[in-house]
């Protein structure tokens, strides 16, 4: 699937506003100096507005001292921007709920992309095919989103202070919608968050040292004992409490993690997960409550 949506992953900066765009449009559409450039001249054209009011009077001269409210210089983008980028395509925005959204009576489950945006971070849900996706670049992936499932997305992003813009207009023609027009897709599992990837990532290197230091007690010889065996069933259980998360957590902590968007360091805009770091006292302390309660059955997990 990932072959064929186009879906800009963060890597550095807070150029979520490009990606967004790019991920909406299904290519490489803008680069940072073209929307730097649309930026620009939104700054000068504001310029002379206020230079109508005088070029020595106060207001102006405060005004040139402040900064762009349109970019700045780690990559940020204001809707004016995005809009005004939109406007090259022939695509207009319009605020869900607002005025001109009731006059049009806009149903959310017949249109076909939304931007959403928190302060600072900004990205794409777009219907490709019949099939809705969540293409925000904090993901590993495209996340599937079922019809039913669309309406309670929206409103949960409402609730914590998200807008959401419905953009209206033809789309460029591209390969994923082309595809999905043909085929519906199943996702199996659905992408993480990319801290939380690389914090599992760092888990899993902390257990598979653990594993090699108690193999190297034995000699290397891979025989365990009792008690070492239990140690491996630990191990293997604080990987499964990992991937046993139900679809209601997994999307309050994306819409979490996409609220700290309002960072523009890599520090922040990047999810802040504190993954799960145990050490080998700890892990004996988690088995030994483990085979309490369950009887020293063995553990099996879903996947």
């Amino acid at each position: 699937l990932e072959k064929f949506i186009h879906q800009e992953k963060y890597q550095e900066g807070s150029l979520c506003a490009q990606h967004c765009l790019n991920n909406l449009l299904q290519g490489e559409y803008f680069s940072p100096v073209e929307l730097s450039s649309i930026a620009h001249q939104l700054d000068e054209e504001e310029r002379m507005r206020m230079a109508e009011g005088g070029v020595t009077s106060e207001d102006y001269r405060t005004f040139l001292q402040q900064p762009s409210g349109n970019m700045d210089d780690s990559g940020f983008f204001s809707i004016q921007v995005i809009s005004n980028a939109l406007k090259v395509w022939g695509l207009e925005l319009i605020l869900f709920n607002s005025p001109e959204y009731q006059r049009l009576r806009i149903d959310p489950i017949n249109e076909r992309s939304f931007i959403c945006n928190y302060k600072e971070h900004w990205f794409t849900v777009r219907k490709l095919g019949k099939q809705w996706f969540n293409l925000n670049s904090l993901l590993t992936g495209p996340e599937l989103i079922s019809d039913t499932y669309l309406a309670l997305f929206l409103a949960q992003l409402q609730q914590e202070g998200y807008s959401i813009f419905v953009v209206k207009g033809d789309l460029p023609d591209c390969e994923a919608d082309q595809l999905l027009q043909m085929i519906r897709v199943q996702q199996m599992q659905r992408p993480k968050l990319i801290g939380e990837e690389l914090a599992q990532l760092k888990e899993q290197r902390v257990q598979k040292t653990d594993l090699e230091r108690v193999l190297e007690a034995n000699d290397g010889s891979g025989m365990l004992d009792e008690d070492e065996e239990d140690l491996q069933r630990a191990l293997a259980l604080s990987r499964q409490e990992i991937d046993m998360e139900d679809e209601e957590a997994d999307l309050r902590r994306a819409i979490q993690l996409s609220m700290q968007g309002s960072s523009r360091s890599i520090s922040q805009d990047t999810p802040q997960t504190s993954g799960i770091h145990l050490t080998s006292e700890e892990l004996r302390k988690r088995r030994e409550a483990y085979f309490e309660n369950h009887n020293s059955e063995v553990y099996e997990g879903k996947f």
